[in-house]
This record gives structure tokens, sequence and C-alpha cells, in this order.
């Protein structure tokens, strides 16, 4: 390129200037310059690389700025040949068309989307209102000022109503909370009040259930006939006289003749050893003790230790005569006392006696619980025993009863003779120190040996 031509960057539609320099025309050149100097600021100057070829950091600097408005850079400095302004011409001009045709595409598709959207809010905002005009032409919707005001003040009226029928329950529930807690105390109070009248009347009935028991001890300890016993009486004097029909038959002299009659025989059975039974263990009929527990009283016929019997045990087998102190006394609260009897028996029963409660001094000594076993010694003083031990029964002495209570003693299927028979207590009813049998008796039926 010569130094008299130079060509500049040609611009495009959008209102860039072409400029050219030549020797014939310096006055052009001037003007010219001033122009590009004015455009300097344009985007497509900046995009291209300055004006005239001078780099935005050169643009950007006083010095180069000046010398491109005076036109010094294009006729005195060239830096680039016309070809290498001619391809940065070029290529910009293509990164804008690119850019320029790239915007135009998209604005198409986004002005295409915007109007769709505007559509559909259309079509919700016709639909939304002719909602609303159908529902208010059928009543179901009012615009009106006065009708929502009115709504309002309901809305605050029932808000104060439900305050108030709330503190109303309020009140409500805590007056039957005091009332509840008034009938409660009051109940238990009458529950308090009926428990104690109720126990002091079961406490009065229960003193008048125990004097009746007492009473009703005493008449049975008095000998009243029970009313089996009279039946029994009565048929035995009906059986007697041969009546076979009513009570009607039966006068009074009857009666008083078979009382009577009764009445001897009882004389004769309490001079009958006052039971009416044989004893085999009556000590002037054969009997005697053998053997014994510690006794309460030694004596000279009495050695410790050994076999011997003490002098006083006889007399549990003989006849006391009621009188206290005749008796044989064994140490303690326990004992034994063993007794061969006159002769082999079948037992049937046993009668323990003691003094009578009307004469007797103290009676704590009488024996209480005790059972009754028997056997059968062959011989005398042999220590081999035919049979072994067996027992007859356990029983208990009571002292609100008789002074001679009989027990039955049980009986088996094959019943066996015994002529031993053991006594053995095992409590008395409360004295420590000894234990008294006033008589002991056995009745049976007399067998020979087993």
């Amino acid at each position: 390129m010569s130094a008299s031509t130079a060509a500049v960057p040609t611009a495009n539609t959008n209102g860039n200037h072409a400029l050219s320099l030549d020797s014939h025309s310096s006055q052009d050149v001037r003007r010219r310059t001033v122009v590009v100097a004015k455009k300097k600021a344009s985007p497509e100057l900046l995009a291209g690389g300055g004006v005239n070829g001078v780099s935005e950091d050169k643009i950007a600097s006083k010095k180069d700025l000046s010398h491109t408005i005076r036109g010094e850079s294009v006729l005195d400095k060239p830096k680039y040949s016309s070809e290498a302004r001619k391809d940065a011409v070029a290529s910009a001009a293509a990164e804008r068309r690119k850019k320029s045709s790239t915007k135009q595409d998209k604005a198409k598709w986004v002005t295409a989307l915007s109007v769709l959207v505007k559509l559909c809010l259309l079509i919700s905002a016709i639909t939304w209102m002719g909602q609303l005009v159908w529902r208010w032409q059928n009543g179901e919707l009012s615009f009106t000022t006065l009708d929502m005001e009115s709504r309002l003040s309901k809305v605050e009226g029932f808000k104060k109503t439900t305050k108030m029928l709330q503190v109303q329950l309020d009140i409500l529930d805590k007056k039957l909370g005091n009332e509840i807690d008034k009938t409660k105390r009051d109940i238990t109070k009458q529950f308090e009040a009926k428990g104690n009248e109720l126990e002091k009347k079961m406490k009065a009935l229960e003193d008048k259930t125990g004097k009746l028991d007492k009473s009703i001890a005493e008449l049975r300890d008095m000998g009243f006939l029970s009313k089996k016993e009279f039946e029994e009486i009565l048929s035995q004097l009906m059986e007697k006289k041969g009546l076979g029909g009513t009570d009607d038959d039966i006068t009074l002299d009857d009666i008083r003749l078979y009382a009577k009659e009764i009445v001897e025989i009882e004389i004769a059975k309490h001079s009958a050893d006052g039971l009416g039974m044989v004893d085999y263990a009556l000590g002037s009929g054969g009997a005697k003790v053998v053997s014994h527990s510690e006794s309460f009283m030694t004596g000279k016929n009495y050695i410790p230790g050994r076999s011997s019997v003490h002098g006083t045990a006889q007399k549990m087998l003989e006849p006391s005569f009621g009188q206290p102190g005749e008796c044989f006394a064994l140490k303690g609260s326990s004992g034994f006392v063993d007794v061969k009897l006159r002769a082999g028996i079948i037992p049937e029963a046993i009668t323990l006696e003691h003094v009578d409660k009307s004469v007797a001094y103290d009676r704590s000594s009488a024996p209480k619980d005790f059972q009754v076993r028997g056997w059968y010694r062959s011989q005398e003083g042999s220590d081999k025993d035919s049979n072994v031990m067996t027992a007859l029964g356990e029983f208990s002495y009571n002292l609100d009863n008789s002074n001679a209570q009989t027990f039955q003693l049980e009986r088996s299927a094959n019943p066996r003779a015994v002529n031993m028979v053991r006594f053995e207590f095992s409590s008395n009813h409360g004295n420590s120190e000894l234990t008294c049998i006033y008589r002991f008796r056995v009745h049976g039926t007399e067998s020979g040996p087993p």
C-alpha cells in the first residue's frame, strides 16, 4: 500500500460511514477524520478493533486518540495492510449478522410463548367472570357492601355469643363440681354413720347370740330332753301300752307312770357304778396299772427309772366317790398309763372321770386331748406280744360337760381282742405342773384270746 492512499473500515447500514483518503483532497481528509473521531464510541468500531486499525487500548489513550483525530495514524503511520483490514471488517460483519439472526430467532419463539400465556390468562379471567356473573344471577353471590357488612356483624355477634356461652359453661362446670364434691361428702358421712350404726347393731346381736348360746348350753347341762328324745320316749310308751293309734290315747297318768319307771331305771344304773356298763379296767375286778410316765408324787413304793408302779396308781381304777384329791397325779401336762384288763375283750368304749365342778377346788389339772391304744399280751411279763399296738381313737375331755364322759371307740370290720390298753394324754386344761386322773374305765364284750 502507498503512502498516498489509505482505506478505512466500511460501516453497515446502521449509520457507520466509510472513509477514504488520497493525496488529491486534504480537505476531505480533515473532515472525514473528524467524523471518525465522533463515531469512535460505536459498538461496531469497538468490535472491529478500533478506528483506522488502532486498538481499543490505544484509543483509550489520550495521545493515541489525538493522533487519530488529526489523521496522523492514517496518513503518516500505517500499521496494517489493506488485506488485513478487509479480513477484520469481513469477520466483524459476519459476527454481527450471526448475532442479529440469533436475536431475531429467539425473539420469535419468546413472543409466541408470551402471546400463548396471555391468551390462556385471558380465557381464565373470562371464565371466572362468567362464573361470578352466573352465581350472582342465581342469588348465590352478592356484591353489595351492606350484605358483607351484615355478615361481618353477624360473625362478630356469633363470636361474642360464643364467648358468653363459654363463660357460662365454665361457671356451670364449676358449680357442678362444687355440688358433686358436696354430694360426695354428704354420702360419705351418711355411709360412715350408717356403718357405725350397723356395726353397733351387729355387736349387740353378737352379744345376744353369745348369751343365747350360753343359755342353750346351760339348758343342755340341766338335762332337758330334746324333741328327738321326747319322741323316742313317747314311742316307747305307746309300744309298752300296745297303742298303735294317735297321741290322744295317752293320758297324763300314763306319762307319769312311765317317767317313774325311767327314774327307777336311772337310780339302778347309778347304783350299778353310775353307768350301767361293765368296767373291765376295774381294780377290784382284777385289772391293774403295769406302767406309767413320771409320777408327780414320790413314795416308798416307787423307784424312778424302774418298771415298778407308784402306790397311788390304782386309784385311777377305783371309784372316787367324787372326793377332790382322790386321783393318780402324773408330772407335767403330758404322759401315759398302761392298764392290764381283767380279761381279753373287744373294746367298745372308754369312760374318763374327773371331780365334779360343784365340789372341785381347781379343775385345770384335768386331761384334755388324749388317745387310746390297745394290744393283746400273751403272757404276763413277756416282751413278745401277739399283736402290735392298735389305735382305738382320739378324744378330748370337755370341762363344761358332765364329770364322767364316755367316748365310743373306733370299730373295724374285723375287731381284735385286747387285754392291754394305753391311755396317753398330750395336754391338760392349763396346769403345767401335774395332770390328775380320777378314774379310767374300759367297756366292751368279753372274748377269748385272738
